[in-house]
Parts: C-alpha cells; sequence; structure tokens
C-alpha cells in the first residue's frame, strides 16, 4: 500500500511539473494557435492614451462585444433620458405642469407631458420616430421646436454611428479567418531530394481568397556582436508551394514547406538539438475575402515541441468513384514517420560525397612509361 502511495505522489508529480512546464511555455509563446497576440504595454503616456479617443472608430470596433454593447445601450438610454429631462425643464419653466394648476385656455409647448416619465417617454418617441400621437409639441414655444429638431438631428448621429460600428464589427474578416485552419503540428523531412519544413493549411469555406500570400517569421533572442540582447528578434522564413508562395489555387488543403539550405535558421538544428532550441515560428497568411473584397490576414504558431522531425502529413485528398474529389480533415494533422537524416549539414555533406565520387580527377603527378616485354622463356 505505502509503495502505491508512492507510486501515485510520484505520478502526480511529474505530471503537476509537466504541466507548469507546458504552461510556462504557453506563457512565452507570443502569438497564440488561434492568432491572439500574447503582449501587453506597461507605462504608456496619458497623452498618448488620449490619441486612442481621437480615433473613436477603431477604438469602437477594436472593442470587446459585451463592452460594445454596453456603450450601444448606453448612449440610447442616456440620450433619451437627457433630452427627457430638457423637455420636463421646458415643460416646468412654461408652466405645462399638473402642478401649476394651467387654465383651461392655456396652451402647452408639448401636449400631455404630466411628469419626469412622460416627458422621457416622449423624448423616446421623437427619438425612434415613433409617433404614437398623443403628445406632441405645439407652435406655442420656439424653444420647444429647437429643442425637437436637434434631438431629431442628434438621434439620426446616434443611429448612424452605433448601427454602423455594429454592422463593421459583424462584417470584419477576423471571422472569416476562423475558417482557415493550419495543421497542429510542423513536420521536417525530405521533399523533392531536400529537407524541408512543411505545414498543411486548407481553407474551409468553398469561396476563394484571393491573391493569398504566405509567409513566416522566425522569433527568437539573439546576442549581437556588440553584446546587445535582442528579444523577439525576427527572421524571414520563406514559404512556398510547387507553384511558388503567391496567387494561391486555394480550393483544397495545400502543404507549404520551407527548403532548410545554408541561408535557413534551421540548418544547424539537428533532431537532437532542436528540442532544446528557443523559438517560435510565426506563419502568416493574407487574402482578399472573394464575397467582401475585404483583406484578411491568419496567424499561427509553432514552438520547438510542436516541430516533429522526420515525420510527414499523411494524404488527405481523394477521388471517389464518381470522380469528385473528396477531402478527408479526420487525416489534416496527421503524421507519418518516415527515413530523414537527422540534420540538414549531414544531408548536404551525403550530397556533396556522392557528387564527388561521381567525379574523375586527373593526377599531374602520373606519368605513362612504356615496358618493353622481353620473353625471356627458353623452350
Amino acid at each position: 500500500t505505502t509503495l502505491s502511495i508512492e507510486g501515485m505522489f510520484k505520478c502526480f508529480q511529474k505530471r503537476f511539473a509537466s504541466h507548469l512546464t507546458e504552461r510556462c511555455r504557453r506563457r512565452a509563446r507570443l502569438v497564440s494557435k488561434d492568432g491572439r497576440c500574447n503582449i501587453e504595454f506597461g507605462n504608456v503616456e496619458e497623452q498618448s492614451r488620449f490619441v486612442f479617443l481621437v480615433d473613436i472608430w477603431t477604438t469602437i470596433l477594436d472593442l470587446r462585444w459585451r463592452y460594445k454593447m454596453t456603450i450601444f445601450i448606453s448612449a440610447f438610454l442616456g440620450s433619451w433620458f437627457l433630452f427627457g429631462l430638457l423637455w420636463y425643464v421646458v415643460a416646468y419653466i412654461h408652466k405645462d405642469l399638473p402642478e401649476f394648476s394651467p387654465s383651461i385656455n392655456h396652451t402647452p409647448c408639448v401636449e400631455n407631458i404630466n411628469g419626469l416619465t412622460s416627458a422621457f417617454l416622449f423624448s423616446l418617441e421623437t427619438q425612434v420616430t415613433i409617433g404614437y400621437g398623443f403628445r406632441c409639441v405645439t407652435e406655442q414655444c420656439a424653444t420647444a421646436i429647437f429643442l425637437l429638431i436637434f434631438q431629431s438631428i442628434l438621434g439620426v448621429i446616434i443611429n448612424s454611428f452605433m448601427c454602423g460600428a455594429i454592422l463593421a464589427k459583424i462584417s470584419r474578416s477576423k471571422k472569416r479567418a476562423k475558417t482557415i485552419t493550419f495543421s497542429k503540428n510542423a513536420v521536417i523531412s525530405k521533399r523533392g531530394g531536400k529537407l524541408c519544413l512543411l505545414i498543411r493549411v486548407a481553407n474551409l469555406r468553398k469561396s476563394l481568397l484571393i491573391g493569398s500570400h504566405i509567409y513566416g517569421k522566425l522569433l527568437k533572442t539573439t546576442i549581437t556582436p556588440e553584446g546587445e540582447t535582442i528579444i523577439l528578434d525576427q527572421v524571414n522564413i520563406n514559404f512556398v508551394v510547387d507553384a511558388g508562395n503567391e496567387n494561391l489555387f486555394f480550393i483544397s488543403p495545400l502543404t507549404i514547406y520551407h527548403i532548410i539550405d545554408k541561408t535557413s535558421p534551421f540548418f544547424h538544428m539537428s533532431v537532437e538539438t532542436i528540442l532544446q532550441q528557443d523559438f517560435e515560428l510565426v506563419v502568416f497568411l493574407d487574402g482578399t475575402v472573394e464575397a467582401t473584397s475585404a483583406t484578411c490576414q491568419v496567424r499561427t504558431s509553432y514552438i520547438p515541441e510542436e516541430v516533429l522531425w522526420g515525420y510527414r502529413f499523411a494524404p488527405i485528398v481523394s477521388k471517389t468513384k464518381e470522380g469528385k474529389y473528396r477531402v478527408d480533415f479526420h487525416n489534416f494533422s496527421k503524421t507519418v514517420e518516415v527515413e530523414t537524416p537527422h540534420c540538414a549539414f549531414c544531408l548536404y555533406n551525403e550530397k556533396d560525397a556522392k557528387a564527388k565520387a561521381k567525379r574523375g580527377y586527373d593526377n599531374p603527378g602520373f606519368i605513362l612509361s612504356e615496358v618493353n616485354e622481353t620473353s625471356d622463356t627458353k623452350m
């Protein structure tokens, strides 16, 4: 029993340690798998914060839905209540309220305003142009007519701004990016005789992304020869498909790859050392949404634990008996182990050795001499 308890404790300890390691690794990720950036800004000057109010349209669009709906409801309720107070003040100054006991021949500025509640209801009816017909403005007060015009104009502005912000929020191309998915892992294997890093990407909609362009950035901490430490130093990573990296025909899942040559930052990595590296590979896909003509960017990232050395992706596209092409997303992130050189340096050395073996070399020190053979054999 004691041994079983100790075993359970050790197992729990290992799981807890791995959970902490994974959590620390997750915190170190700059870009999450779904494309969100893990960054915060500190010590921003108050003057710089005022810039967000100047660009109020972008600020409203970037707000979360719960904050946007709070502003939406508050803007309408606040304007209705504010003008309700103003209508109550007009009625109070003109002595139209019942507590002033107006005469029968008295003509009020607004018919049937008896208190603050009825003034609020009239403000609501005026701004949203309901027009029940029970409460109305008379020609008795110029102030009431001016207030009616001002509220109508301001109500149109509030309606246009808030409804436009919600419509723009709904139609943003960010939602289109949710239907573009990347493989869970990146793999490294041979492709076309070269060692490549491969990633699979798919478009879940039948509508295309026009003018698609894919590229990557490798984020790592570097130290310059002058001793400066650069955190999140960016290195360009070129990704291609067989037809290039621009204007992709994105009708079916594509496998994009980066050739690991002598200019690649992965050239000096190997299967034994890649997990010891500290980097983050961020992949970007830019394109134009076919339906709305709005630009769209999709991004994801891979850390060393998510790069599988010596694997390739399982086939995903097949052809049915009816002649249609079928995409099986069950195998989208599935990988198959294949024979792969344990480093790019070894692959290129092997190629150089084979190339040298096929080539012949002239030996300038070699001299051909003729030898006269004499027969010394006697019969």
